[in-house]
């Protein structure tokens, strides 16, 4: 029976999340505390036999993969692709802001309305549509192996559904799996199609920090 695992791990704290910004594309670092989070999560993940290594482009993200792959001794697949989603005239704001300025495009996202495109940004479904092309490809490309992908709450909300089939139905609820800074969703892909869902949003691993 051949298995190939997924690691969606979404990237540490950025200093637009410390200060409750929206990140969007913006490309913001990681905070000192996002810091120490990707060395542990590189730590929690050394003695892991890892295939490859995939990560969305944006700064945040890339810092986050950068600890992990000096471990493994891996070349870090930087992509667009796995960006988290475009939030448009809402992004750099505060929460309370975007509220206040832009109150249907808030409304909007926080009801997880997943046709929306957002002023200026994407859709969920748009998301969907770039993240999982590359999702599938990567899985093509390492069958059998270990693939880890940094990316956003966002999109690895969108992906993980994508990978469970909930996105198939014609008509979808408001649905969202929370991702805290380095929580890690681990899935594997049976070559029979069964799909185990081993942990979403493990944060264990940053205890103490």
């Amino acid at each position: 029976m051949e298995i190939t695992r997924i690691l969606l791990i979404r990237h540490g704290q950025s200093e637009g999340n410390a200060e409750h910004r929206f990140g969007g594309h913006t490309a913001t670092p990681l905070s000192e505390r996002g810091r120490r989070q990707a060395e542990a999560t590189a730590r929690a993940l050394a003695y892991e036999r890892i295939s490859a290594i995939y990560s969305s482009d944006l700064l945040r993200a890339v810092e986050t993969a950068e600890p992990l792959a000096r471990v493994a001794n891996l070349t870090i697949e930087q992509t667009d692709a796995f960006r988290e989603r475009s939030v448009g005239v809402m992004e750099g704001l505060t929460f309370e802001e975007a509220a206040e300025q832009y109150p249907e495009q808030y409304a909007a996202l926080i009801r997880r309305d997943f046709e929306h495109v957002i002023l200026g940004g994407e859709s969920y479904r748009q998301l969907l549509d770039r993240a999982s092309r590359v999702l599938d490809r990567a899985i093509e490309e390492n069958r059998g192996g270990r693939i880890v992908i940094f990316s956003h709450t966002g999109a690895i909300c969108i992906l993980t559904l994508h990978l469970m089939g909930a996105l198939d139905a014609p008509h979808l609820r408001p649905v969202w799996i929370a991702n805290a800074n380095c929580g890690i969703t681990r899935i594997d892909l049976r070559s029979d199609g069964f799909i185990r869902i081993l942990a979403t949003n493990d944060t264990r691993h940053l205890a103490g920090l």
